[in-house]
Parts: structure tokens; C-alpha cells; sequence
């Protein structure tokens, strides 16, 4: 199979869909790799990197759209990489496509195969492909929001560890997930309080034996919800439903609840949001203040942390895509269920039954389209 990878376009972005590491495992099994000239530079990855791993360079993104059969990015393509698109042709890649229905739609016209990283699942039925940027995701929302409790960007003006003396900062983590488990890790480094919401009462059991008296942990309901809110100078999102839009927990109204300057991190900005109030912001202008609050709803925010970024999705998704360059995709579904729970678009169709659902799309079972 030929495989190619381009430079990613969507602002700050600068994880890259294959390492060289990648290339060489492709190439070791006899496939071909084509990449885009400095693809991979925001990673730290040089041209001669990929040469050496036995990749062919080449000038433009058009020209690897035209000769690969599997595209492998780390973002949903830019309408003008959806142009170069063929039917028939693999995109794989995070896709997100229950909140961006022109996307879909798109995708659908365009008869391509697409691949979505986030809901392919493992044996245990986990994320494996989101799980390292949920990872990064959760330690990087307390890092952001510390920072954007400084008063010079409208914050509360809260150091979450507090000094002797002085009361800590209370954070409120509200999912207890892959990303909400890895932003408790870093709040209750951090020194500041830590309440962490889920629905899930084994998740919650399973929680509070990690960490203790360190988290106060609480089922999540309005009530709690609104209590937490209340007292929060720090809230973090991390509500996931696997290629479903994320359920608005948060909403407009609560804003009115909270501290003035307090600080939202809305992790789930990329499915949607789990507050209301929520729009999706870039790297370069990643906050905006709304009814007082701090909103940080960057779509990419492992892309802050590139090198990191890149290996570790590179770690978890080069499995499934050696897979289908061995087999074919068609091949590689009939053998792996937890991919074929991947395959959001096919043959013009949307087979994923939560993007359907999200969208209001027609749902065909993936192998009734195959």
C-alpha cells in the first residue's frame, strides 16, 4: 500500500501524522511512504529523518493526496485537503465528525473510507487511539487553567496551591475518564483541592482508591454539579461519549453560579463541549471571558506539546494502520472489531451508529456497506 502524510494546517498544529519510526515500519513491510516536505519539523522530526527511514519527500500536500492510498493525519482534513480527497481513498486520523456535520457530509460526497482515531476500541472496549491525548489533554488542563487564573488574564488572581496561611485553590474536575483521571493526577500535585464528578459509581470507587482522601469524589448530579460549581475556581471538562456530542453539563445559566474570574478547561471542546457557553479557541487566542468566567476551549491542546504529542498518538495508531496497509481495510474490519468500531464513513455512508446519532444522519451497519 502507499501511504502518505502531509504538514497539518489547522493553526498551531504541529504534531505530524507519522514519525520516521513510522515510516519504518511501513517500509519494513514492503509498503511505500510518501511525505510532505517539512511535515514534520513542528515535531522536531527532519525531512533527512524520514529519508533515512526510507520515505519518499515530495513538495505539496496535493502531491501525496494524489498518490497515497491511506492519508494518516492527526487532525480532520481542512476543506481545501477535503478537495484533494478521491473516492475510495483511506483517510486516517482524528475526526471528531459529531461536531462538525459539514465535515461528514462532506466526507459522505467525497466516498472516501474514514477512520476516525477516537472511536476505534481495544478488546476491553477502551479508546487506545485517544487515550495518549486524553492523557495529555487532562495534565495540560491544570497547567492552562493555573495560568489563566492570573489576574492579568481575568482570572481570579488563585494560586491553586495556596501559601501557609492562605487557602488553596478548589478545583472541580467533572468526568472521571481517561483525560478527567490524568487532570486529577496534576490538580492533586498541584496542592489544590480536588472534587471529581462522575456518573459511573465504579468509576468513582475505583477513583477514590487511587487517590485517597487526596479527591473528594461525587456522583454527578444537578445538585452536585451546581454545589461544586459554586465553590470552584477551577473547573475542568472531561466528559466523553464515544463519537457522540458531549452533553452540555454545564450551562449558561450556572456561569451565574460561579466565582467572578473563575476558570473553565473544557477538554471536550473537540466533540462539542460540555458546557454551553463553550466555542472552540487556538493557541494564539485561547481564552475569552463570558458572564465573568474564564473559558479555555482550545481544540487542539496536545498540539502545545508537539514532540510528546506526536509519539505517543504515533505509539498507539501505527498498530491498526499497519493493519489495514497489510490487509486492506475491508480485510482488517472482518478480522478487528474494535476497528470497524473506527470506521465512521464508508461508501458514501455514515456507519458509526453514535456520529449517526449525533448528526442526524442516516446509520448503515459498516458491514451491511462493505
Amino acid at each position: 500500500m502507499i501511504i502518505g502524510t502531509t504538514k497539518e494546517l489547522k493553526n498551531h498544529e504541529y504534531r505530524v501524522g507519522l514519525t520516521p519510526d513510522n515510516v519504518l515500519a511501513y517500509t519494513a513491510k514492503g509498503h511505500t511512504v510518501y511525505v510532505e516536505t517539512g511535515a514534520g519539523a513542528g515535531a522536531g522530526f527532519s525531512d533527512e529523518e524520514y529519508i533515512e527511514a526510507g520515505a519518499k519527500i515530495l513538495a505539496t500536500p496535493k502531491e501525496v493526496f494524489d498518490i497515497a492510498d491511506m492519508i494518516v493525519k492527526v487532525k480532520e482534513p481542512e476543506a481545501c485537503e477535503v478537495e484533494y480527497l478521491r473516492p475510495g481513498q483511506i483517510l486516517y486520523t482524528y475526526l471528531h465528525l459529531a461536531a462538525n456535520p459539514e465535515l461528514a457530509k462532506a466526507l459522505m460526497e467525497k466516498q472516501v473510507k474514514a477512520v476516525a482515531f477516537e472511536t476505534i476500541t481495544d478488546e476491553q472496549g477502551n479508546l487506545p487511539c485517544l487515550r495518549p491525548m486524553s492523557q495529555i489533554a487532562g495534565r495540560l488542563s491544570v497547567q492552562e487553567g493555573a495560568k489563566y487564573l492570573e489576574r492579568s488574564y481575568g482570572g481570579r488572581g488563585i494560586l491553586l496551591g495556596g501559601v501557609p496561611g492562605v487557602e488553596r485553590g478548589k478545583i472541580v474536575i467533572i468526568g472521571g475518564g481517561i483525560a478527567g483521571t490524568y487532570a486529577a493526577k496534576a490538580a492533586v500535585g498541584s496542592d489544590a483541592q480536588v472534587t471529581l464528578l462522575d456518573v459511573n459509581a465504579n468509576r468513582l470507587a475505583y477513583l477514590e482508591d487511587i487517590f485517597g482522601a487526596s479527591v473528594t469524589t461525587l456522583y454527578s448530579t444537578e445538585a452536585n454539579i451546581r454545589k461544586s460549581l459554586k465553590e470552584a475556581d477551577l473547573v475542568i471538562g472531561s466528559v466523553l461519549i464515544p463519537g457522540a456530542a458531549t452533553p452540555k453539563l454545564v450551562r449558561k445559566e450556572h456561569l451565574k453560579l460561579m466565582k467572578k474570574g473563575a476558570v473553565i478547561v473544557d477538554i471536550a471542546i473537540d466533540q462539542g463541549g460540555c458546557c454551553e457557553t463553550s466555542r472552540v479557541t487556538s493557541h494564539d487566542n485561547p481564552v475569552y471571558i463570558e458572564e465573568g468566567i474564564v473559558h479555555y476551549c482550545v481544540g487542539n491542546m496536545p498540539g502545545a506539546v508537539p514532540y510528546t504529542s506526536t509519539v505517543a498518538l504515533a505509539n498507539a495508531t501505527i498498530r491498526y494502520g499497519l493493519m489495514i496497509a497489510e490487509m486492506g481495510l475491508e480485510a482488517a474490519v472482518s478480522e478487528c472489531a474494535g476497528l470497524a468500531n473506527g470506521v465512521n464513513i464508508y461508501g458514501g455512508k455514515c456507519v458509526n451508529k453514535n456520529v449517526a446519532t449525533s448528526l442526524d444522519l442516516a446509520y448503515t451497519e459498516l458491514h451491511a456497506a462493505l
